[in-house]
């Protein structure tokens, strides 16, 4: 996770890296400028403004500052989860002055987010690998059909929905991706994606699917100012919502950073979460600040990261980086939302994939054989797959509820914490202790960690009572 790649490798897998997640960062501004009805210039202010602050809460996350930051391949972005309360905030109110409530209540839930990490961090010892594997299972097939939506379509009633166009360049490109990582080597095999992604997009484009108006009507440079779009209003009811939005976030933000240790070989433990949900906080109140909203993990590139193997997170930095210069010249963001939505859903197919993957080789590690641990995975798998399966299940439970029961990764994650306790108690796992940054180790260790062979008979050996196998049983 700590080399630093050559620059060329380094910047293509970084935009790789936004590739997969461009859609994901757009589309809540897309969505809430339209309800705020701003005009074509605001709304690139607003896109803008998200891309700027996604790049610097990834930066936060892969590099770290201080105690913020979890130092993995971790990339942060605006997350979808706080579309619908913002809406309703919309709708309640004026809509001159809708936005400056929602900045003022991003930035409270911010900062009371990044005071609240190292407490909720502890949680980490409720997730043995029964429960990790069935949450991280959980997160790939919730995706699914945002891949699936990617490639029909959103509005059912369109001409074009579920096409057979659309239909065969996402399968086009699902074949795409898997063949060339099949047949590709070396660095042009972990930009299967990228590669993919271009050819998907140079094909749809004599055919008509590439959308160039984004990229006509982007400004070439523009600098977010502070508070430039609103500023901030408070509102108690308003504050409330987007901190229930906050808690979810962060619930999916654990998740996923145990997700990603099991797939880089480090697992994480309360320090790391806590640094990592510290970037969060601190990445939405800076959002807030900035223009944009309530930032989390984004799960699809942790699907890269198992699909690719590149585990570096100064390749999560380089994107980062790249995302503040598309923040501040939105004709180069133009230039990646040419990407048409089929060829985007036939790439996320394998990448959701991977991370379902993932979950299930996690659960490997747990006795499946054992019925009361079969219940734990069915009874989280049952539960957290009814929004996925039907996203209108909850519509008539209060808002304040629908903005955890419609994500089928928290109530799944609750759902699977809440039975192994019942089952099984919180008997020790072994082998999930934290593995603190390289900075915070001491220089022995350092030392031994990056020791060659003619070097390697300095390191002491260790007594026999005091070796720890690798593959002493996990309990559960």
């Amino acid at each position: 996770m700590d080399e630093v790649l050559p620059p060329g490798k380094l910047f293509a897998y970084g935009v790789q890296h936004i590739a997969a997640m461009y859609a994901g960062v757009v589309a809540p501004p897309l969505i809430i400028g339209q309800a705020l009805g701003l005009s074509p210039l605001n709304m690139t202010l607003l896109i803008g403004a998200s891309l700027l602050t996604a790049g610097l809460a990834t930066l936060l996350q892969s590099i770290g500052v201080w105690r913020i930051g979890a130092r993995m391949p971790f990339v942060n972005g605006v997350t979808f989860a706080s579309v619908a309360p913002i809406l309703a905030i919309v709708t309640q109110h004026d809509k001159q002055q809708a936005l400056s409530i929602v900045y003022g209540s991003v930035l409270i839930a911010g900062i009371l987010a990044f005071l609240a990490a190292p407490y909720f961090s502890r949680i980490v010892r409720f997730f043995p690998p029964l429960v990790n594997g069935t949450v991280i299972t959980l997160i790939g097939l919730s995706l699914f059909p945002v891949a699936a939506d990617w490639i029909a379509g959103q509005d059912p009633e369109a001409a074009n929905y579920a096409s057979p166009l659309r239909i065969g360049l996402g399968a086009g490109t699902f074949l795409l991706v898997l063949v060339l990582n099949r047949v590709l080597t070396g660095f042009l095999n972990r930009i299967a994606i990228l590669i993919g992604l271009v050819v998907g997009t140079l094909v749809a484009w004599p055919l008509g699917m590439v959308n160039t108006s984004t990229f006509e009507r982007a400004p070439v440079f523009d600098v977010p100012m502070p508070f430039e779009m609103a500023s901030p209003v408070f509102s108690l009811t308003a504050t409330i919502s987007i901190c229930i939005v906050m808690l979810v976030a962060m619930m999916e933000s654990t998740a996923d950073m145990i997700a990603l240790g099991e797939i880089v070989d480090r697992p994480v433990g309360e320090k790391t979460i806590a640094a990592g949900l510290r970037a969060d906080g601190a990445g939405s109140a800076l959002s807030a600040v900035f223009g944009g909203f309530t930032c989390s993990a984004f799960a699809q590139n942790v699907g890269l990261v198992a699909l690719t193997r590149v585990k570096s997170r100064f390749v999560v930095a380089a994107a980062g980086g790249v995302l503040i210069l598309m923040g501040l010249f939105p004709i180069v963001g133009g230039v990646v939302s040419l990407v048409p939505k089929p060829v985007l859903g036939g790439a996320a197919l394998v990448l959701f994939g991977s991370v379902a993957a993932s979950g299930v080789r996690t659960l490997g590690k747990a006795n499946l054989g054992d019925p009361l641990n079969a219940l734990v995975v069915a009874g989280a798998f049952g539960v957290g797959m009814i929004p996925i399966i039907s996203p209108e299940f909850y519509e008539h439970f209060p808002a304040a509820l629908r903005t955890v029961l419609d994500s089928g990764i928290s109530t799944g994650c609750l759902i699977a914490v809440s039975l192994n306790l019942l089952f099984n108690g919180t008997r020790p796992t072994g082998g999930e202790q934290d593995q603190p940054p390289e900075d915070d180790a001491p220089p022995a260790a350092r030392e031994a960690v990056d020791t060659d062979d003619s070097r390697a008979e300095s390191v002491p050996t260790p007594r026999p009572n005091d070796v720890r196998s690798e593959a002493e049983p996990t309990g559960y």
